[in-house]
């Protein structure tokens, strides 16, 4: 192994791949090039077992087959978007080339980006590395923002909180309308509250930062918010945290 191999096994920091597929010869040949690349490899025979090991291993990208008893690459894909913690889990489809109603299909499903078979070894380790780092990316990003926003909101939850204790926050709210939280929505506006990052209250609930972006997002929409700053501010005076 070279030099340049060698960093790229070290700065894939042995990402983990799930690879579901119905036939043997495709499930050895790819699991071989991935680990040759040094990618941590587990693979399962259909969409079922891929689910269940997902949950297991909650890897870091998926590869699928679109066709495969039991459980297809479509219902596979539902049950993992439909997942809190595999939501957020990139997906690439394996497609029988110029299947184009597939792409389609899976596009409007969710679905990341597709590998056409036969494929070439190295434009499937090139399209698997690529979906690698997006994501890799996308979490470097969202904690960088999570990071500067609570920075800023600590001092502001401190004077808000001192605030209505100065105020009448003891008077009748019989008027007052409650939105209609999920519990999970209740649980990251909690932690919202308290001044955790992103990344802190997905550790906390066991879950990806990109859900925790989602239910900021929907907390914002049904308490018509559009900051964390307000949001705390609204979820304080209206008594819906602690």
């Amino acid at each position: 192994m070279n030099d340049q191999q060698q960093s790229t096994l070290e700065d894939q920091q042995k990402a983990r791949i799930l690879l579901v597929d119905d036939e043997p010869g495709i499930r050895t040949a790819v699991q071989a090039y991935l680990q040759d690349e040094g990618f941590d490899v587990t693979t399962a025979l259909d969409g079922e077992e891929g689910l269940q090991k997902a949950k297991q291993i909650l890897p870091d990208v998926i590869i699928t087959d679109v066709m495969m008893p039991r459980c297809d690459g479509y219902a596979l894909l539902k049950k993992l978007r439909e997942d809190e913690r595999l939501g957020g889990t990139p997906v690439i489809f394996l497609t029988a080339k110029g299947m184009t109603i597939d792409r389609t299909q899976g596009y409007q499903a969710g679905v990341d980006d597709y590998i056409s078979k036969p494929f070439d070894p190295d434009e499937l380790v090139a399209r698997v590395k690529n979906v690698v780092k997006r994501q890799e990316r996308l979490l470097a990003e969202a904690a960088r923002f999570a990071d500067t926003d609570v920075g800023q909101m600590a001092k502001q939850i401190t004077e808000i909180k001192s605030m209505l204790t100065q105020s009448d926050t003891n008077a009748s709210r019989k008027d007052l309308v409650v939105p209609n939280f999920t519990p999970r929505e209740a649980s990251v506006l909690q932690l919202v509250a308290e001044g955790l990052m992103n990344k802190e209250i997905a550790r906390q609930l066991e879950t990806s930062i990109r859900n925790v972006e989602k239910y900021v997002s929907r907390l914002f929409i049904k308490t018509g918010t559009s900051s964390r700053t307000e949001l705390v501010r609204y979820a304080l005076e209206n008594h819906l945290v602690t």
